[in-house]
């Protein structure tokens, strides 16, 4: 299987794809961001990377694609947004996916997003030629972080409840780095949930809906990148290699994997 996977990040397609046993012959990646790509080639070195999406055509491959995937940047669509939908730059790359997917053909495509508003998802139902499904991703992982799902890839419903908590996924050792340590008075508070990043512009990043974990009376924990790569359902030090505040950054904009496994693994029931 040939597959194109745009605004790539650090490439949890991939992963998925590999969980779900599915052979990839050629993995074309577009994505811009150097700390996510250096994530991509520590992990799948194979990958082909063609950089800008907007500078990719369909005449650029040799080979047919036979799945087109991504997940465009959602700022301009997120319903706890400034409401910019369409006309937000980042949006406006949705864009992007709907020109290569009318260029390239694919026989099956994914395209992944946020909770928006009902005229928004009517205008991308419209371009793709089908309705979303909503999945959360409590589901199979420790956070509740319900997405948009577009996709022809037949036979897809809801994973079964693995009941994971988040106590099941913490590393155990919170005596060691890189964990950290803070008054429970200074913790920072933003929209009344106790943020686990250093600055309000951090947390509106990363994960808006986890906690830090109580410790102690006195103390909370932050979680640290391990602890967000098991939330995404990512292999353990999946994100070493850059610093912590890429990894959160990027973990806070990637897959959950095992959501997307789940609806990649009807691709072979639909090829038997």
């Amino acid at each position: 299987m040939n597959v194109l996977s745009l605004f790539d990040g650090m490439s949890c397609g991939q992963v998925a794809l590999h969980r779900a046993g599915i052979h990839v012959d050629n993995y074309y990646a577009s994505e811009i961001d150097k700390y996510a790509i250096d994530v991509a080639k520590n992990n799948w070195p194979n990958t082909i990377h063609m950089g800008d999406v907007s500078k990719i055509k369909g005449t650029d491959f040799d080979t047919p694609i036979d799945l087109l995937i991504g997940g465009s940047p959602c700022q301009g669509f997120s319903m706890a947004g400034k409401g910019l939908n369409f006309e937000d730059s980042r949006s406006m790359l949705f864009f992007e996916f709907v020109r290569l997917f009318n260029e390239l053909k694919p026989k099956y495509f994914l395209l992944e997003n946020v909770k928006m508003n009902t005229e928004s998802i009517k205008v991308i139902n419209w371009y793709l030629g089908v309705e979303p499904i909503t999945i959360d991703s409590s589901l199979v992982s420790a956070q509740s972080r319900k997405r948009l799902y577009w996709t022809n890839i037949p036979g897809v419903g809801q994973p079964e409840d693995k009941g994971i908590l988040l106590k099941d996924i913490l590393v155990d050792n919170v005596a060691t780095p890189p964990f950290e340590f803070r008054d429970k008075s200074k913790t920072l508070r933003v929209g009344g949930r106790k943020s686990p990043m250093n600055s309000k512009q951090e947390w509106d990043n990363v994960y808006k809906n986890i906690r830090d974990i109580e410790v102690d009376a006195n103390l909370w924990r932050r979680l640290n990148p391990v602890d967000c790569e098991r939330l995404q359902t990512l292999p353990d030090y999946y994100t070493q290699g850059v610093s912590n505040t890429q990894r959160y950054k990027m973990l806070g904009n990637g897959w959950t994997v095992d959501v997307i496994a789940h609806i990649l693994k009807n691709i072979s029931l639909a090829d038997k």
